[in-house]
C-alpha cells in the first residue's frame, strides 16, 4: 500500500483528505504522524503554486512516499486580484479571520456587489524523493458580499457568496461546501491522478516479476 504524507497538522483537511480518497488503496497520514508535527516551510513563493511545490518537495526529501501540499487563495478582480497568495495575511502577520474580513470590507466599501467578483482558488502538489510529480488546481467563483452572513466555516467563508446557490460558504454548512469548494474540486482531481500514479505502480511491479 502506497503512503499518502499530507504536509499538513490540520486535521479537518486530513479527514477531507480521507474522505474524498477513501476508495484508494492508499495509507494517509499526517507530518505528525510520520513524526514531522514542528516541520515548517517558509511560504515566500509569489505565488500558489510556488508555495505548494516548496511544502511538498522540501517535506519528500525527509520522508518516504507521496507528499501533498497545497495553498489556497482569495482573488478578487476589482482588487487586482488581492489578497492572493497573501490571503491568510491580508490584514498583517499574526491576524485573526476577523481582521483580514474587516481589511477586505473596506478595501471595497465603494465597490458596487456587482463588480465584486472573485473567486478561492487551491494548488496542490504532489511529490516524492524530493522531486515534484504533478500539481493540481481547483476553484470556486463568487463575489464578495457587502456584510458578513452565516455562522459556519472559517476565513473568508461569512463574505464569499457562491455564484450557484446565492449564499456565503458559512451559511451553506460544511457539508455542502466540502463538495463545492475549489479544495473539494482540487481533491477530486487529485483522486484521479493518483489512480493513475497506481497503476502505473501495479504495472511497474507486474513488470518486474
Amino acid at each position: 500500500m502506497i503512503k499518502l504524507v499530507v504536509s499538513s497538522g490540520n486535521q479537518h483537511k486530513i479527514q477531507e483528505i480521507k474522505e474524498i480518497l477513501r476508495e484508494l488503496p492508499i495509507d494517509i497520514v499526517s507530518k505528525n504522524d510520520v513524526g514531522f508535527k514542528d516541520f515548517e516551510v517558509v511560504e515566500d513563493k509569489s505565488t500558489l503554486e510556488g508555495n505548494a511545490i516548496k511544502k511538498a518537495v522540501e517535506l519528500s526529501k525527509k520522508v518516504e512516499g507521496l507528499v501533498v501540499a497545497d495553498d489556497t487563495g482569495l482573488f478578487v478582480d476589482a482588487l487586482n486580484g488581492a489578497p492572493g497568495v497573501f490571503s491568510s495575511r491580508y490584514a498583517g502577520e499574526n491576524v485573526t479571520y476577523e481582521d483580514n474580513n474587516k481589511k477586505l470590507l473596506k478595501e471595497l466599501e465603494n465597490i458596487p456587489i456587482n463588480k465584486r467578483s472573485a473567486k478561492f482558488k487551491t494548488i496542490i502538489a504532489i511529490a516524492k524523493n524530493g522531486e515534484i510529480i504533478k500539481t493540481i488546481e481547483g476553484e470556486c467563483k463568487g463575489r464578495i458580499a457587502n456584510t458578513k452572513s452565516g455562522s459556519s466555516g472559517f476565513g473568508y467563508d461569512p463574505l464569499f457568496i457562491v455564484d450557484e446557490y446565492n449564499k456565503t460558504f458559512a451559511e451553506l454548512g460544511d457539508e455542502i461546501k466540502n463538495k463545492i469548494s475549489h479544495r473539494a474540486n482540487a481533491l477530486i482531481k487529485l483522486k484521479g491522478e493518483l489512480t493513475v500514479l497506481l497503476g502505473e505502480n501495479t504495472n511497474e511491479d507486474h513488470c518486474s516479476k
